[in-house]
């Protein structure tokens, strides 16, 4: 066949963090040709002869695997698949097999059953932002390796789920506990399996067959109402407590034994007090979505917190030049440098939940309880033109310094004030401001709401619904 020699992609799914789309609409085979023929090119010029592959569960995954290859190939790199399985499955090949330099998973994370797309890393590092814009200019040019003939790449398969699990479990010395666990229907199902098969105690399943539909709900933990099964389990088996999963498995969602949710800032919690006992006085990271209840508990507990953008991609990148150990986001989002790699690995979260309690000594419904109970919104997202989202941002930001107010503008507007804080930030990845206000009591979070909504006024603009991810 001869190779094609440009592509256009819809400008919508190249986003900040993963090229993402609805297929047969603005995402099909021709898009994933031009992925892998323009990262194969990169991967080659930087030295590189070959890139992992992996999948989720969607029902148009194994078809956009076999365009994307076809494009390594055109660029003479061979591909080395993994087949279906979690994000953080891919990342370990990524990191362990010495023969490849990239990876490239196709997902569709949370999204839609329609959706799919796909998360890159490039020599071990996330590869967003300005990456994937080069990726559309360079398909737009036609700046692609074309070996000859006899230089396309190959491709291998290989089965490393069971390695990969039992890296899950390497240095596990937790308790035997009794857990709920819930794989949504996502790629994640089938490690699920394999790893509660491998833990001590006892371990109630669901939904771990793998199903691109989204039968029972759907793969996104970071919303309450995904988690009614797992609540239902919890309580009729009288568990310890219940991880949950998103589609792609590389964020955790979590409830105690009482059905109380922990959020992803709530787990961070957790995590930093059993990683600051072995590494003391490090450096933890959360977004700006997180609570100052964890900012503060990081700092009591001896910690560095650092207060960093939204993004998987930036948080791993900061994480690499602090040197730090742990990170996360409200979105579930964790990432363990301390005895791991670095990545965002749900099922390894899940792991070091039950190593955590146990090295608290304490169980996860205990920890959950002695936190600081704050008053907080949910994260609100509402739809702003793609156009004047930033320049809202932007205006907010010139009045709230005219004002004197305490800022935090790292990722947009983070208002301190006598009654909390408050957060305006304009999303990466869709046309929407996200909000969030946390305070001490409830007419406190009003005063703050109130804030948010008359800055939104003076620049034209109001709360409206809030809408998915």
């Amino acid at each position: 066949m001869t190779a094609r020699t440009s592509h256009q992609f819809d400008p919508s799914s190249l986003r900040e963090y993963d090229i993402r789309g609805i297929i047969g609409e603005t995402l099909g085979n021709d898009d994933a040709y031009a992925i892998g023929r323009g990262f194969g090119t990169l991967i080659a010029r930087a030295g590189g002869t070959a890139v992992a592959t992996g999948y989720d569960g969607r029902t148009s995954s194994p078809m956009l695997e076999d365009a994307l290859i076809e494009g390594l190939n055109d660029a003479g790199v061979n591909a080395i698949s993994i087949g279906m399985g979690p994000t953080p499955m891919l990342y370990y090949a990524e990191t362990v097999l010495e023969q490849v330099q990239g990876g490239i998973e196709i997902t569709g994370s949370h999204n839609p059953a329609n959706y799919n797309g796909f998360k890159m890393v490039f020599q071990g590092r996330p590869f967003f932002g300005a990456d994937i814009q080069k990726l559309g200019a360079m398909a737009a040019s036609g700046d692609w390796n074309t070996p000859a003939d006899d230089a396309v790449g190959s491709i291998e398969r290989i089965d490393i789920i069971d390695e990969y699990v039992a890296r899950l479990t390497q240095n596990f010395t937790g308790d035997a506990m009794k857990i709920g666990w819930d794989a949504g229907n996502g790629a994640a199902g089938p490690v699920i399996e394999k790893l509660t098969a491998n833990l001590p105690g006892e371990h109630h399943l669901l939904y771990t067959d793998v199903d691109g539909s989204f039968p029972n709900h759907h793969p996104d933990p970071t919303e309450e109402k995904n988690l009614a099964d797992l609540k239902a389990l919890v309580a009729e088996k009288n568990l310890d407590f219940g991880v949950a999963f998103d589609g792609d498995g590389d964020r955790i969602g979590a409830i105690d034994g009482e059905g109380r949710v922990i959020w992803g800032d709530q787990l961070l919690q957790i995590y930093a007090e059993d990683v600051l006992k072995s590494e003391p006085g490090a450096t933890i990271i959360a977004d700006v979505k997180a609570s100052q209840a964890l900012y503060d508990r990081i700092a009591a507990l001896g910690g560095k917190p650092l207060m960093w953008k939204t993004g998987h991609s930036l948080i791993k990148s900061k994480m690499k030049e602090v040197s730090s150990p742990l990170a996360g986001e409200m979105s579930g989002h964790v990432f363990f440098k301390h005895d791991y790699y670095g990545f965002d690995d749900a099922p390894y979260a899940a792991v070091r939940l039950i190593q955590a309690a146990t090295n608290i000594g304490k169980s996860v419904t205990q920890l959950r309880s002695d936190m600081v109970e704050m008053i907080n919104t949910p994260e609100m997202r509402f739809q702003v033109d793609e156009s004047r989202k930033f320049a809202v941002i932007e205006e907010i930001l010139e009045r709230l310094a005219a004002s004197g107010a305490d800022v935090n503008n790292t990722d947009g507007a983070r208002v301190n004030t006598d009654d909390g804080w408050w957060l305006l930030r304009a999303s990466n990845t869709q046309d929407v401001l996200v909000a969030r206000a946390e305070a001490k009591s409830e007419d406190g979070l009003g005063r703050l709401m109130a804030q948010i909504d008359e800055q939104l006024a003076l620049s034209g603009l109001e709360r409206g619904e809030t809408v998915g991810h």
